[in-house]
């Protein structure tokens, strides 16, 4: 599993960076936590709207504390498919912000 989740995250990262996010590959755990803030929406607004618009759960920043302001976190311990379709729909999400 360990090398699962490591193809899981290098497959996250790069998204996310092809996509323009901010974002810092992690060395541990199963989530990732890229900034939101070149789309001017607090992470509250931003999830809750991908959720409604592409039905993709991410969970806002700042429910990790007022530091987390900005950003959003995903986790990447689904399905390779299921993280695939996910970051389709985020990009698609992304693309009025461009």
């Amino acid at each position: 599993m360990k090398k699962e989740y490591k193809v899981r995250r290098d497959f996250v990262y790069d998204r996310l960076v092809a996509m323009g996010f901010d974002v810092v590959k992690p060395g541990g755990a199963f989530y990732i936590f890229p900034s939101i803030r070149k789309t001017n929406m607090t992470s509250f607004d931003f999830c809750l709207s991908l959720l409604k618009e592409q039905e993709v759960a991410t969970v806002p920043g700042t429910a990790f504390s007022e530091f987390g302001e900005g950003y959003i976190r995903l986790s990447f311990a689904q399905p390779l498919e299921v993280l695939k379709e996910g970051m389709d729909r985020l990009e698609k999400f992304m693309e009025k912000f461009q």
